[in-house]
């Protein structure tokens, strides 16, 4: 369902103000504030009459609050989110968190764990759509002791929110993939493709045979005529190229749908020859490629006391290569990340801070960089794309980033899907927002 409106007054990263309209989910025309036209054919596939005068729309006052393209998140694990209150890590790293995931899923039926998931999968999108994010990713697990059921689940989710975001599911299948004691989970995989997941995935450089794992995942999605969401090279080890790997088999197969490599962590790690050889070879693949730096700054470098690494993939290799690379949030409060808001700001301040990004580069990361990565139409105030926005009380892009302010609006399609404000109240000065813009809601 798309909708139709005007977003007055909104204000631009380049600091212009404009008038925003939106027609049947497009962007119809943009103008200078209080300048009404009509829509233009090219950019409505036949409009209700009724939508093309500007009088008969649902009009947004945004007093100069930031207009953005809305927020993507390309990768998270829904079925394991704001599970840190009941689910401890004892030992921190990557192993101690899967430790502890399987150790709880052993304990609970899984009706209940099923139905479980449901709820605070529900509860983790609607965090997400109060940040402003109309687009998300998330891996399932899949395996012989849940089967299909939380791929069942979230398709279930995904038609509630079908108006708010679109819902993006990777079936995570759990190891051994390869060999006879793979067998379960292979079938397990099929199952998942069958009840709607959208791409394979899984985590080849843990399972024991990791070449093998790659062809194997790379047959599932071809034979499904679907693409491939791996998490790759979660380590800092160098020595660890699981991410070479699978450019070459996507290259030799000539695989035609969209592969994510997820994480790659550990060419950070590779001497910068290594890492442009290897960015060349993704590069020629056609791999997009996603960090992970709440997730991976918590669990990795553990073991290094002294001048500790940071969990990141090699952003100036990949550029140089011409890879596209997003950022997203992973984990949000369960073993893998005890904290995380699920606000992809929150990502992008890390971009900065830990990946030495501009915050205006930094934004791209989360928002227009990950819906391509998605395969997702552009959002842009301009006329023709796709009327996904954030509009944000701030005054600039870096101020949004900076800041992260709670005030803001997101609509999907033209639609207004959530809203959320934050005042603060001192004694002696009053209520001001925190950007200090004091911009009144719609």
């Amino acid at each position: 369902m798309s909708g139709s409106c005007i977003l007055a007054d909104a204000l631009l990263p380049d600091g212009s103000r404009v008038d925003v309209k939106v027609v049947d989910g497009l962007v119809a025309t943009v103008g200078p504030v209080g300048v009404s036209e009509d829509v233009p054919e090219a950019f409505g596939a036949q409009p209700s009459s009724a939508s093309l005068k500007s009088s008969s729309l649902k009009r947004y006052e945004l007093n100069g609050m930031l207009l953005l393209p809305a927020l993507a998140e390309p990768h998270a694990h829904l079925d394991k989110a704001l599970t840190a209150g009941r689910i401890a890590n004892p030992t921190g790293d990557l192993m101690g968190a899967i430790e502890a995931w399987v150790h709880r899923k052993s304990g609970i039926a899984i009706e209940d764990a099923i139905e479980d998931t449901i709820e605070r999968s529900c509860r983790a999108l609607e965090i997400a759509m109060a940040s402003g994010v109309t687009a998300l990713r998330t891996h399932l697990d899949v395996g012989s002791d849940i089967g299909a059921r939380s791929v069942e689940a979230l398709a279930e989710v995904r038609r509630r929110y079908e108006h708010c975001l679109d819902l993006q599911i990777a079936a995570l299948v759990s190891i051994p993939l390869t060999g006879p004691e793979g067998r379960e989970n292979r079938q397990a995989l099929s199952e998942a493709l069958e009840a709607g997941a959208d791409l394979v995935g899984g985590a080849p450089a843990i399972d024991p045979r990791p070449s093998e794992c790659v062809a194997e995942c790379l047959s599932a999605a071809s034979d499904a005529e679907v693409g491939l969401d791996l998490h790759i090279d979660e380590t800092l080890d160098p020595s660890v190229c699981t991410l070479a790997t699978l450019a070459k088999l996507a290259i030799d197969r000539e695989f035609p749908h969209a592969v994510t490599a997820s994480h790659c962590v550990s060419l950070g790690s590779m001497p910068v020859d290594v890492q442009r050889s290897v960015a060349a070879l993704v590069a020629e693949a056609e791999i997009d490629v996603v960090t992970l730096p709440l997730t991976n700054l918590f669990l990795q470098g553990r073991e290094h006391p002294v001048s500790t690494p940071r969990g990141f993939t090699a952003f100036g290799a990949l550029a140089e290569a011409g890879v596209r690379v997003a950022a997203g949030g992973d984990n949000v409060q369960d073993p893998f990340n005890p904290v995380g808001r699920g606000d992809p700001l929150e990502v992008a301040s890390l971009m900065v801070t830990g990946g030495h990004q501009r915050p205006e580069t930094a934004f791209e990361f989360v928002s227009s960089r990950a819906r391509a990565l998605m395969r997702l139409p552009s959002a842009s105030p301009s006329p023709g794309s796709a009327a996904d926005f954030m509009a944000i009380d701030a005054a600039s892009v870096r101020e949004a980033v900076a800041f992260a302010p709670a005030t803001r609006l997101t609509w999907k399609a033209g639609r207004l899907t959530a809203s959320s404000s934050q005042s603060v109240e001192l004694a002696s000065v009053g209520s001001r927002s925190p950007s200090g813009q004091g911009r009144a809601r719609p």
